[in-house]
């Protein structure tokens, strides 16, 4: 199951800027206020993250570098499965703060790669939206903290396509208009899991006749399909080379807002819902590290700004009352209780999961 398909490998080394006109207010979340050792694999004044590329900031870097004094180096993916993959192979060991999603946290803990979440080192876990207090993926956020979460649909092109894509039956009926220019997700559970969805059966199915059912539905699809692609659909849809790309709402609104005759759509029938996290696992060398980090962003002002400036949805309730009506009333990024009741979170399928890969193999083959 992968968020992103392509792996992107980069390191981000930030220095302090002035902090005259970013306009953060700063609480105390400095390296001192967690008490834990530092392993000799890592300097205290280094923490090295490992995320999505599309939540590298550099000013927000650079702010936490200023005030703690810890200069943090970030190495992105695009892949749950390549993140976790690095993580059972060893490659790991530098990194004190990931990212992975809601279901990659279930199959991390299953796996004893993580370390347990001591509350009694955060400040402001208080300030996250109930739901985010105890999340069905992580009850009690014993082992994980939300940082974005959002929905998975459409985004088009509104000038030429009139009729826009309401829910996921639009790909398969507009078929001949969309040839060659329309992509999908490259991944496994959520492409499935729309076909799924839109036959009436749950993401997270577990019969094998659904699932040849769904297979069956995009194999019929695919010829007019250009790509499985999850990154590379933005520059296309751009240039005017595409017309409609499956994605995930973060990324849509982020494309929107450079072009607002692209729109993002949440498909009428329920769509997958998914949070991205932040953990620690059980071999960071910067643990005091880590916990400044995410104090850090727990802070309303910080988690305001990051909302603002990444296009993304914070489970940061005392966050979010800082955003601009604009933003809090924006759908695409907090869509109405509607809408989310019909959506459906990714779920861990244990052995199934093979069935899945296997239709997914013969689907791309």
């Amino acid at each position: 199951m992968t968020r992103r398909r392509e792996f992107i490998k980069k390191m981000v080394l930030l220095s302090s800027l002035s902090l005259s006109s970013c306009g953060w207010r700063l609480a105390n979340v400095s390296a001192n206020n967690y008490t834990g050792s530092v392993s000799g694999k890592s300097k205290s004044d280094e923490l090295y993250l490992y995320t999505w590329s599309q939540y590298t900031d550099q000013e927000l870097l650079s702010i936490f570098t200023t005030q703690t004094g810890i200069k943090v180096l970030a190495d992105v993916f695009d892949s749950n499965d390549v993140m976790l993959a690095k993580f059972q192979t060893g490659g790991g060991a530098r990194y004190s703060v990931i990212y992975p999603s809601d279901y990659m946290v279930q199959k991390m803990v299953e796996k004893k790669l993580l370390a347990e979440i001591n509350h009694e080192r955060l400040i402001g876990l208080e300030n996250l939206f109930p739901q985010f207090q105890n999340p069905t993926y992580d009850p009690n956020n014993r082992y994980s903290l939300p940082f974005n979460w959002g929905t998975t649909g459409f985004i088009y092109n509104s000038e030429k396509l009139k009729t826009p894509p309401e829910d996921w039956e639009y790909l398969w009926q507009n078929q001949q208009q969309l040839y060659k220019r329309m992509t999908l997700l490259n991944d496994v559970r959520e492409v499935i899991g729309a076909t799924l969805k839109m036959l009436g059966y749950s993401y997270n199915s577990q019969n094998a006749t659904e699932i040849h059912a769904a297979y069956e539905k995009l194999r019929s699809l695919k010829p007019a399909i250009a790509a499985f692609d999850t990154d590379a659909w933005q520059n296309q849809i751009l240039a005017g080379d595409l017309l409609l790309a499956m994605c995930y709402s973060a990324d849509g609104v982020k494309i929107s807002k450079e072009n607002p005759k692209l729109k993002y759509v949440i498909p009428r029938s329920g769509s997958s819902l998914w949070t991205d996290t932040i953990v620690i696992p059980k071999t960071a060398p910067n643990i005091p590290g880590a916990y400044s980090w995410i104090n850090f962003l727990l802070q309303p002002d910080v988690a305001a700004e990051i909302s603002k400036r990444l296009k993304i949805a914070t489970p940061n309730r005392a966050g979010f009352e800082q955003l601009p009506k604009e933003i809090q009333n924006n759908t695409s990024l907090f869509p109405p209780e509607s809408i989310l009741n019909k959506c459906e979170r990714l779920t861990p399928v244990g052995d199934f999961e093979a069935v899945y890969e296997r239709y997914w193999t013969q689907l791309l083959a």
